[in-house]
């Protein structure tokens, strides 16, 4: 099939006039379901690797040691909440951000922390939604801040990995998205820090608001 595809690009080159509508249509319909799984494997494979870096911080956090192994099997186990969760978000930001850019922004800093919630509590995706906007009330701007400060290291380690790797051309493609990878964890693992530092927020109002005894 490569073969037929290659004769006619270049037959399609010398004479414009003979494309096969027939072809090019197979063509883009092979394209297309290509995407299509390549985008649903990535999906999955990022939420578990997101959900893995979670729950080791979690941990670590928790208990001080973390099992790569039995991080990544809790995450298994989670991960039709996950991707329910996270599909549900991207819909969610999607609309927003076609609403003029400010209802995306304002859903991303809500459901900042719905990954932490679902690892780290026994919830479904309506409850970890729900539960990340009241962990981030009133704390939208940190929210804001913590994202954007995130999201400036991610592209300056892109872009320095970039361009000392460009003059190597599609090796330094390769080498250029490992060392990238390696950014990765930033996020999740920002996020459950931040997780837990607005459950120690929320146990000190508790707290302070808890009546005195009598």
């Amino acid at each position: 099939m490569l073969a037929t595809y290659t004769q006619h690009l270049q037959s399609l080159l010398t004479d414009p006039t003979s494309i096969d509508l027939n072809l090019v249509l197979a063509s883009l319909g092979v394209l297309l379901v290509a995407a299509i799984i390549v985008g649903l494997v990535s999906w999955v494979i990022s939420t578990i690797a997101n959900g893995t870096c979670v729950k080791c911080a979690s941990d670590i956090i928790e208990k001080g040691s973390a099992n790569l192994e039995e991080a990544f099997g809790f995450t298994v186990r989670k991960l039709i909440t996950l991707l329910a969760a996270s599909f549900l978000v991207g819909v969610l930001l999607f609309i927003g951000f076609l609403l003029l850019v400010v209802p995306g922004i304002i859903f991303s800093i809500m459901f900042a922390l719905f990954v932490p919630v679902i690892i780290n509590e026994n919830v479904g995706v309506l409850d970890s939604l729900s539960r990340s906007k009241r962990l981030v009330n009133h704390r939208w701007l940190i929210t804001f801040v913590l994202f954007l400060i995130i999201g400036m290291v991610n592209i300056f380690v892109s872009v320095i990995t970039l361009f000392v790797t460009s003059p190597f051309g599609i090796v330094g493609s390769l080498i250029s998205s490992i060392l990238s990878s390696f950014a990765a964890p930033i996020l999740p693992i920002a996020l459950t820090v931040y997780y837990y530092s607005m459950l120690g927020r929320e146990e000190q109002q508790r707290f302070t608001l808890a009546p005195p005894p009598f």
